[in-house]
This record gives structure tokens, C-alpha cells and sequence, in this order.
């Protein structure tokens, strides 16, 4: 199996520029936020830049107003 990887760069760059849109948005919207519903500001900065796609989804499911 010969992987090249410029044959994934179609794939792989929308990927990545969603991950990036997704965590500078929610860092913002945690940065902002004076109050949380289900944990703090730490804690969730942790878990956006931790899980990568999953965690800022996770955020702005869970703490949208």
C-alpha cells in the first residue's frame, strides 16, 4: 500500500479548516461567556482544544443560549 498523501489534500483541507473555524469560534464564544450552565471557562478550553471537531460541537450544543 502506497499512501501519497496530496492524493487526501482534497479531503483533508476542508477538514482542517472546519476544525480551525470551529475551535477559534468556540474559544471566542468561551473567552465571552461570563456565565456556564454545565462546567467553566477552563474546563471547556480544555475540552475544545482537546477534541479536536467533537469538543467545540459539544460546546455550542450544550452551552448555547
Amino acid at each position: 500500500m502506497n499512501m501519497d498523501v496530496q492524493e487526501y489534500l482534497p479531503f483533508l483541507i476542508p477538514l482542517l479548516l472546519l476544525q480551525l473555524v470551529l475551535t477559534v469560534t468556540a474559544l471566542v464564544m468561551i473567552i465571552r461567556q461570563q456565565q456556564f450552565r454545565y462546567l467553566n471557562r477552563v474546563v471547556w478550553i480544555i475540552i475544545v482544544l482537546v477534541l479536536n471537531i467533537i469538543g467545540p460541537i459539544l460546546y455550542f450544543v450544550l452551552e448555547r443560549r
